[in-house]
């Protein structure tokens, strides 16, 4: 599961009681990283960790959040849930949310980078929360009022804490799709990952089927059981690890159709290794061939008799735990996606280094004898579906775009035939 992110954590404790917390919050942003006057910071430091984290460390994790995102350049929004306060800020190459957490004395105890999390603003009309186990999802229902098509897809997340928009830098693959699904009478609904609303309830336990596949299942057959969509089809499309997960999905949801944007059908590991060779080739500095290197004992570890699902997550690849490893290796898509008998879609970018044409052409001959499983290439589309030109690298997704007009249509075309 690759961390899109890296994550500080600075427990910091301002002085002054004048300013109200969401003032306080942005003091404090300022004054570190567009002022840059890590002393001043510092000292707004409480007593008992000011000694351990001195000025020079600061600093590190200032240059170091500044080498990656670029220049701050502001706070667009704020939003707050109790004690903590997301400050959606917008970097020269990335936007994302600083989280501030406050005591009960006012005082800022946590600083944290994380990826934007959606506020529903209390008019808003689309926004509905779904019971799945021990949580509610939160997300966006679009339902066309006009030209109805009654058709209704779900939206299952690629791997990471993702939002409903499956956001990564400025770049909007969910929503762009759900919005032009509106426009063409197709209702939808894109809820927050847990792990990105609920990180709290994913421990060392847990597994792909408690992280995406229950939840998918839950959010199916909410709308299933719905007297107000009796007369919908129920359409379920997954993102990279969702379409990986999908036939496991489809076993236990039974929705109309299925959509499998570029989805791996190798087992997690091995996409793993190749994504982190092929990254260090094009950008050596940015990934050491140490860090390949580490990966590859880590995945030849998984691999070899020795692993268990009590082995530490530090042996283990990306640091996932022994539980979510061992569910997955007697997982066997190839296998389960022949059972499907319902329509599937599947769709692959030819500059995508993350999922390749190795997994499509396994998709492809599994279901060579199904004459409903539609299969789309599209040479010129990454990962997330956007055109682009040259050599694809990670740095594709810092450029702003929208998902290619070629394969929404091919998308709609499957989706009302």
């Amino acid at each position: 599961m690759k961390k899109t992110f890296i994550l500080f954590l600075i427990l910091v404790s301002l002085v002054s009681f004048a300013q109200e917390r969401k003032d306080l919050g942005n003091t404090f942003i300022k004054t570190l990283l567009v002022d840059k006057n890590t002393e001043k910071a510092h000292a707004s430091f409480d007593a008992s960790i000011a000694g351990e984290i001195p000025v020079t460390d600061l600093k590190s994790v200032v240059d170091q959040i500044l080498g990656n995102l670029g220049a701050f350049k502001n706070v667009v929004e704020v939003n707050q849930e109790n004690d903590k306060y997301y400050y959606y800020s917008e970097f020269e190459k990335s936007k994302l949310d600083i989280l501030i957490t406050f005591n009960e004395q006012n005082k800022i105890i946590g600083f944290l980078l994380v990826p934007h999390k959606i506020f529903d603003k209390a008019d808003d009309k689309t926004a509905l929360k779904i019971k799945s186990g021990d949580i509610e999802l939160k997300g966006t229902l679009l339902v066309p009022e006009q030209n109805s098509k009654k058709k209704l897809v779900v939206f299952v997340h690629g791997s990471g804490p993702q939002d409903r928009d499956e956001a990564i830098g400025d770049n909007r693959p969910f929503k762009d799709i759900a919005d032009d699904l509106f426009k063409n009478g197709i209702a939808s609904y894109r809820y927050d990952k847990r792990t990105n609303s609920n990180p709290e309830t994913f421990s060392e336990q847990s597994t792909a089927a408690d992280e995406t596949i229950n939840d998918a299942v839950n959010v199916v057959n909410y709308f299933k059981t719905n007297a107000d969509y009796k007369d919908y089809q129920i359409i379920v499309l997954g993102h990279s690890l969702g379409a990986y997960l999908m036939p496991r999905i489809a076993g236990k949801a039974k929705a109309s159709k299925y959509i499998f944007m570029a989805g791996n059908a190798r087992p997690m590991q091995d996409l793993i290794l190749d994504q982190y060779e092929y990254i260090h080739k094009v950008n050596p500095a940015g990934l050491p061939q140490t860090e390949v290197e580490n990966i590859k004992k880590q995945v030849a570890f998984l691999n070899s008799g020795k692993f268990t699902a009590d082995t530490p997550s530090s042996e283990l690849p990306l640091g996932l735990s022994g539980a979510y490893w061992k569910y997955l290796q007697t997982y066997k898509p190839l296998d389960e996606v022949k059972t499907i008998q319902s329509p599937m879609f599947f769709a692959q970018g030819g500059r995508d280094y993350q999922v390749t044409e190795k997994d499509f052409s396994l998709w492809k001959n599994a279901l060579k004898n199904d004459k409903t499983a539609v299969f789309k290439w599209y040479p010129s589309l990454s990962h997330i579906f956007i055109k682009g030109t040259g050599t694809p690298s990670p740095k594709d997704y810092g450029i702003k775009g929208n998902v290619d007009q070629e394969f929404l249509n091919d998308l709609i075309q499957f989706i009302l035939k």
